[in-house]
């Protein structure tokens, strides 16, 4: 799906860049730290050397064809050369909309452009690792981001300014204010932190909860004949949802689920409650359904009995669905599969995106 094709530049810094990245800590670190809100988005680096302007992903793929009109927004909101890091974000309904975002993602040139103007992307900047010809990745953070303000002190809408606090109480605060617009946690940045590419130098703190779901089929892992990810719904008015994975398991205990799921599978797939599940208007995919991201990858499943339930950990819903994989808990033999439903899940309060935003 992606190419990896970056255009000569003449910056400091070129494409492809790991970005910096951040370790998960469980609870709010304190510290000579700068909090900023984590914006539920693609992670980017931006590169323009005048009217040259590359998209650089977090795994260092381009990502500029799918973003044509971010390419115009940078031309006029930022810098004539500049290197800067942040997230491409998408809203909708005034939050932050990833389900949106993520279907940009298309080898269609023609999808791409229509998508553009229906749901144009913004970007929100974090940090400047470049500015003219002057390589700041050698400077604390403290400087960096001052220099960022000071960079973008006339940009506008799409791009954004990502807002910072040294204030502890302020960061808890925005932990569980902010996810009713779509954010899901907050970054904490040493102030004397230099930019190091691909170094988890940084923390972040998600939101966690659990859920008792229906396992109601497993793939098989790419090395063998082992469990590789069990397959989760949740029941609601049309049936049983699909709402995502759990797949973090020690290899043994993988060998060990192929045992424990033997007496559930299913061999007439007609009889299972997905059986009939297509592609649906809202972007709710089957689960062996090829997925933009995963190209020809094999996403075949094996159908179990929908009897089993277990407890998952999750951090926030898109949608219908857990926006990231969940992770396994321990079974729940004391819960009916029927009990299983969308009622139990927490709804975050909502949140004004324009006032996070300052907009």
């Amino acid at each position: 799906m992606f190419e990896v094709i970056f255009g000569p530049m003449e910056l400091p810094l070129s494409p492809p860049l790991s970005p910096m990245l951040a370790k998960a800590v469980k609870a709010m670190p304190q510290g000579d730290l700068y909090y900023e809100p984590k914006f539920d988005g693609f992670r980017c680096i931006v590169f323009r050397d005048g009217d040259e302007v590359e998209l650089s992903s977090r795994g260092e793929k381009p990502l500029t064809r799918y973003f044509p009109e971010l390419v115009e927004t940078v031309k006029r909101e930022l810098p004539e050369r500049c290197v800067i890091d942040g997230e491409i974000i998408i809203r909708k309904d005034n939050r932050l909309d990833f389900d949106s975002l993520s279907q940009r993602i298309h080898p269609a040139a023609s999808r791409v452009k229509l998508l553009s103007e229906q749901i144009p992307a913004g970007f929100m900047a974090f940090d400047v690792l470049a500015l003219g010809d002057e390589d700041l990745t050698g400077l604390p953070f403290s400087e960096r981001r001052a220099r960022l303000a000071g960079a973008l002190k006339d940009s506008g809408p799409p791009i954004h300014l990502t807002p910072i606090t040294t204030s502890y109480e302020k960061a808890l605060r925005w932990f569980e204010e902010f996810e009713g617009a779509g954010l899901d946690g907050v970054i904490a940045k040493p102030a004397d932190v230099l930019y190091a590419p691909d170094k988890r130098l940084m923390f972040k703190v998600k939101h966690e909860r659990t859920a008792d779901v229906v396992v109601a089929g497993f793939r098989w892992h790419k090395s063998g004949p082992i469990v590789g990810s069990l397959l989760l719904g949740l029941w609601h008015d049309q049936g049983l949802q699909h709402v995502g994975v759990a797949a973090s398991f020690p290899m043994a205990r993988r060998a060990e689920l192929v045992e424990e799921l033997e007496p559930y599978r299913m061999t007439e797939i007609a009889e299972h409650p997905w059986a009939g599940w297509a592609e649906q208007g809202d972007g709710d995919r089957m689960p062996g359904a090829v997925s933009r991201w995963t190209g020809k990858k094999d996403l075949s499943w094996v159908p179990l009995r929908p009897e089993l339930v277990c407890e998952v950990a999750y951090e926030h819903m898109e949608g219908m669905r857990f926006r990231h994989t969940a992770r396994f808990r321990r079974w729940r033999t004391d819960r009916t599969p029927e009990s299983c439903g969308y009622d139990q899940l927490e709804v975050p309060v909502a949140f004004d995106l324009d006032e996070i935003l300052g907009t």
